[in-house]
């Protein structure tokens, strides 16, 4: 059988953007590299230095708690709309749906530059309207943990992908199903619980896994615009932080190192979902 050869940009484009920087950063991990001369193998020199590098393990935990807050609420926002907007027809139908995707098309620094202006505690809307609700200021750019709020803000409404997908989900669920619970008196939060969901949720632990991904990476974008990793480092992720060992002390070999670190606690992060929907799968065997 004759093969396609509609993959090979694909893979080509792959392996050149992906897959070459990836073996590149693995050897330069090993290495002590500035980028004036050659790089000097050290072997694990610089991952000992890892362990005991707060900074790194502070970034980490930053990071980590942005993707904890973050991560349900992509979810529950994709989810809640595909759900409301998968039986509908119409423009109140084609507005909403446009609108969920909208976001995901703006392009990360532009939509961080928006949000650096709805933030702003001088003369941003949001603190305005909060002003004139009579909620006090959280300080979304002035306090640690109003940075925090807002990068998670920034980071919220992104989900333009996952409710592509969660739609096409929810739509290819048998009409049927539905209908039969309506007719044995079932009311709709129990299709939901019932079908709906169960039905969606492998769709869903995708989803959790590709977020727990896009959320740890993408954070690098309004890290750096938004809240510049401040203040007192609050906002100091990650990915900010290797691009500064990287870019703005040069050290190039050790930024490497703390790149693949990343890479690999990250993909322990990204299991996590698919660990624990195994036992929830494992503890209702176990009860039928």
């Amino acid at each position: 059988m004759r093969r396609s050869p509609l993959a090979v940009p694909y893979l080509l484009g792959s392996a050149l953007l992906v897959l070459v920087p990836l073996g590149l950063a693995g050897v330069l991990a090993f290495s002590d590299y500035f980028g004036f001369r050659g790089p000097e193998f050290t072997g694990v020199d610089n991952f000992v230095r890892v362990m005991g590098d707060g900074a790194f393990w502070s970034a980490v935990g930053v990071s980590g708690l942005v993707a904890a807050v973050v991560v349900p609420l992509r979810l529950l926002l994709a989810i809640g709309a595909a759900l409301l907007l998968a039986r509908g027809r119409g423009a109140t139908t084609t507005v909403g749906r446009t609108s969920a995707y909208l976001p995901s098309v703006i392009p990360d620094a532009a939509w961080a530059l928006l949000w650096l202006w709805i933030l702003n505690p001088l003369y941003g809307p949001l603190p305005a309207l909060l002003g004139a609700l009579g909620v006090p200021d959280p300080g979304f750019l002035t306090t640690p943990w109003g940075a925090r709020l807002g990068l998670v803000l920034v980071m919220a409404f992104q989900v333009g992908e996952a409710f592509t997908v969660a739609l096409a989900a929810r739509i290819a669920i048998p009409a049927r199903l539905h209908e039969a619970i309506e007719l044995e008196g079932g009311s709709a939060w129990f299709a939901m619980t019932r079908v709906t969901l169960p039905v969606m949720a492998p769709i869903v632990i995708v989803l959790a896994v590709r977020d727990v991904v896009v959320v740890v990476q993408n954070a690098f974008v309004p890290a750096l615009l938004v809240t510049g990793g401040g203040p007192v480092n609050a906002t100091l992720t990650a990915p900010l932080l290797i691009y500064r060992r990287a870019f703005e002390y040069g050290e190039l070999g050790y930024a490497s190192t703390l790149s693949v670190t990343l890479l690999v606690l990250t993909a322990v992060a990204a299991a996590l979902p698919l660990w624990i929907a195994a036992r929830l799968a494992a503890r209702q065997r176990t009860r039928q």
